[in-house]
């Protein structure tokens, strides 16, 4: 495997895209459970802090903050990948490269991550999460996406639930909430 050039800045939080590699399919909703099973057995070995994420049909953003002292975000999803892998039956089409690797046809190798730099870089990132379904036409109103961390910040208090239905569109979640 190649050694690409991370940055693992320990503690810091992440912003990250995870896609599936046949971008067609709905494996993430339609799986949903396994991927939640995925996602606890890896936090219970490998705690960090998932400020705000949202599963689509074909990808996922999750914007996820490590422990003091730990960088190591790479670890975290190759194994919730992996995991999550294991628990599907086979049956996707696998490209020859990865049948000589012994290794299945579900996801993307790679992944995009961004390391936030400041609460503004927070914000705008925690909103692009939120707004992702309704981006994608998978909704008209963000509180209808069941699959997202946007319910939660509802719940605490950090946006209304018509969020993205008015101009309070236009401000990002530090704004909101001062």
């Amino acid at each position: 495997m190649s050694d690409y050039r991370r940055d693992h800045t320990p503690g810091a939080s992440w912003f990250f895209t995870l896609n599936l590699a046949d971008r067609r399919r709905a494996l993430l909703t339609e799986q949903i459970n396994l991927l939640r099973t995925s996602f606890q057995r890896v936090m219970r070995q490998h705690p960090w802090h998932i400020d705000a994420i949202v599963i689509l049909p074909d990808h996922l953003h999750a914007l996820c903050t490590l422990p003091p002292g730990d960088g190591d975000f790479a670890l975290r999803w190759r194994l919730i990948k992996t995991g999550f892998s294991r628990a599907l039956p086979y049956g996707e089409y696998i490209s020859a490269s990865r049948q000589r690797k012994d290794e299945r046809g579900i996801w993307q190798r790679r992944y995009w991550e961004h390391r936030i730099r400041d609460q503004v870089d927070f914000n705008r990132h925690v909103d692009y999460i939120h707004h992702n379904p309704r981006k994608h036409g998978h909704v008209q109103r963000i509180a209808d996406w069941p699959w997202s961390s946007f319910h939660r910040y509802v719940q605490v208090g950090l946006l209304p639930r018509d969020w993205a239905g008015s101009e309070d569109m236009n401000k990002t979640v530090g704004e909101r909430s001062e």
